[in-house]
């Protein structure tokens, strides 16, 4: 098999083909006997807590992104969409860029707004409505 290229992240970083580990089992589901006897499902794993290609404050923040999809600094994507060994590895290199680029992307920051006058007036002048219609439910009171 030739030698694989190397996965690049957006201009972030680029994940050299040594730090992936592949493995191949056999596909579920139906399909005869190419799908019993050839291991065309492709699981590829990517230490990404132990990778140097990676810089540290970006690692922070894609690890902490992740969350559970990555236990242990391990991010793992497995394909089986295809019969073809040779497409589902594709596949499963794509995603993990996608999911690598989503994780790395900074979130944008919350700029807080204030409600006007007239959205101030509105909400208190329903407090007020609602107000009076829970006084009215009320039985009279006994003077």
């Amino acid at each position: 098999m030739a030698t694989e290229p190397a996965i690049a992240i957006g201009r972030l970083f680029t994940i050299p083909a040594a730090e992936l580990v592949w493995r191949f089992d056999p596909s579920g589901g139906p399909g005869g006997q190419h799908a019993n006897k050839a291991s065309t499902r492709a699981e590829l794993s990517w230490d990404l807590a132990a990778s140097p290609s990676v810089p540290d404050e970006l690692r922070d923040r894609i690890i902490e992104r992740l969350g559970g999809r990555a236990p242990g600094g391990i991010l793992t994507v497995s394909v089986d969409e295809t019969r073809s060994q040779w497409r589902n590895r594709a596949i499963a290199r794509r995603r993990l860029a996608e999911i690598l680029v989503d994780a790395a992307r900074r979130p944008k920051r919350r700029i807080g707004t204030r409600p006007n006058r007239a959205a101030k007036r509105r909400r208190l002048e329903k407090k007020r409505k609602r107000a009076e219609l829970k006084r009215l439910r009320q039985p009279p009171e006994a003077e």
